[in-house]
């Protein structure tokens, strides 16, 4: 829903929508939950924050130029980045789940193989390359994230989307030409930003029940849902290495939860 709306409008606009309404979301069931995080979380997720908006920017403006279905598995290598850190820091996955993230990792490596488009829709190298960047950004915001989660989940979004959206209101007063907004679009836009923030919710609960580096890899399978949605709503086809590609995903993410 991201990308198609970054085709119709500027991504500035897309965001200025979503995420201040994902954080209302947020705000809203942190304030039920009760709960408290120190300062030194608040400030690692609203970095992480600041990351995952810049990603998501550059996600969606790959995806505006480019097929979805090659874009979103180039985006979600950025699983490596939690993958290292949470090594770095001592994780220690079972011998299982250390094969199920190299075989999904195998996995989306195989996906990003050019698919067969039947509109001729081209693989440029500036998608590819703002996709590849957007994945670091997506991996520096799980890891911000992790480092407040353990704390106070729900407090850890809303410092998350806070860092996100304070970034958003500075480059839209920088840039008010690159804002333009459609009456028709709020619907879209409101629940691309209730779908964002439950994801961001999942994520950070996820983490403090398993090692980062698992919760990562598990969480970067969503090109899986992606690719057949582009499939369905674009017409996007896969080719054949991109289709076992799928297969070692979901194999990776099976050996990863038998773990």
């Amino acid at each position: 829903m991201g990308g198609l709306q970054s085709r119709r409008l500027p991504v500035l606009s897309v965001l200025l929508v979503s995420q201040p309404v994902g954080l209302a979301f947020a705000l809203a069931i942190a304030l039920i939950a009760g709960g408290a995080i120190g300062a030194g979380g608040l400030v690692a997720a609203a970095a992480g924050g600041a990351a995952g908006v810049l990603a998501l920017g550059l996600f969606y403006a790959a995806m505006a130029i480019g097929p979805m279905s090659i874009i979103a598995p180039v985006a979600s290598m950025g699983a490596l980045v939690p993958v290292i850190v949470g090594l770095a820091r001592g994780d220690s996955p079972t011998s299982l789940q250390a094969t199920g993230i190299a075989v999904a990792l195998i996995g989306i490596a195989l996906a990003v193989q050019e698919a067969e488009h039947p509109h001729g829709m081209p693989v440029s190298r500036r998608a590819v390359a703002l996709a590849a960047v957007s994945g670091i950004g997506f991996g520096a915001f799980f890891v911000g994230l992790d480092s407040a989660a353990s704390e106070d989940p729900a407090w850890a979004i809303v410092a998350a989307r806070s860092g996100g959206v304070v970034l958003i209101l500075a480059a839209a007063a920088a840039r008010p030409s690159a804002v333009t907004l459609s009456a028709a679009a709020m619907p879209a836009l409101i629940v691309i930003g209730a779908f964002d923030i439950a994801a961001n919710g999942l994520f950070a609960f996820a983490t403090r029940e398993g090692l980062l580096p698992l919760v990562s890899v598990a969480g970067s399978l969503y090109p899986i849902s992606t690719i057949v949605l582009a499939r369905i709503v674009l017409g996007e086809r896969l080719a054949s290495l991109q289709r076992l590609g799928v297969g070692f995903a979901l194999a990776g993410v099976a050996l990863i939860a038998g773990g």
